[in-house]
């Protein structure tokens, strides 16, 4: 990943929150319609002490404030694979503090949700929702750190600026335990 200087996240924020909010400003500069994409989260200040040639191609200079993470987009997922069993392929090297995933899906509002037709297939239930009126693009970014931590941000593709993306540690929560279970021992 480019580490571009995001407009973004206040320096009050979390560690992680200002890397889950520096994802999403990337992948939104990328745009739309685009796949799913997996980041490694390093400690900065550990990144530019052991790795100064990569902090270097990454931008990183000066002191990092503690606790700083840097987000190193991985390479692209492996297409027709489901993430959920991508994901238990994973396993993080030591130097990984954590990882976050950013990934588009399809939603309805709750108000919708009572007219699913029961008895429908994966195949058929993807179908159903991406022809539903009401179906919304969301654009998730998900993050965890091996200690237990977790951030999310929400983008709508109707609201698609940095003021309407909504963040919270438990917004995705069925992801962010995909993504946790990659540090499992």
């Amino acid at each position: 990943m480019s580490n571009h200087a995001p407009s973004g996240p206040p320096m009050s924020a979390s560690p992680l929150t200002r890397a889950v909010l520096e994802i999403d400003d990337y992948v939104a500069g990328i745009g739309w319609d685009q796949p799913a994409r997996l980041f490694a989260l390093v400690d900065t200040a550990r990144l530019r002490t052991q790795e100064p040639g990569l902090a270097e191609r990454l931008g990183l200079s000066g002191d990092a404030a503690a606790g700083t993470l840097t987000p190193i987009e991985q390479d692209e997922l492996p297409a027709g694979n489901p993430l959920d069993e991508f994901l238990g392929t994973i396993a993080w090297p030591d130097a990984v503090v954590g990882c976050a995933l950013s990934v588009e899906r399809l939603m309805l509002p709750p108000s919708a949700e009572a007219s699913v037709p029961e008895g429908l297939g994966e195949a058929e239930l993807s179908k159903w929702v991406a022809e539903h009126p009401d179906r919304q693009e969301v654009r998730m970014t998900v993050a965890v750190l091996r200690d237990g931590a977790r951030e999310s941000a929400l983008r709508l593709r109707e609201k698609d600026t940095p003021t309407e993306v909504l963040t919270g540690s438990d917004l995705v929560p069925g992801l962010a335990e995909a993504l946790a279970a990659t540090f499992a021992e």
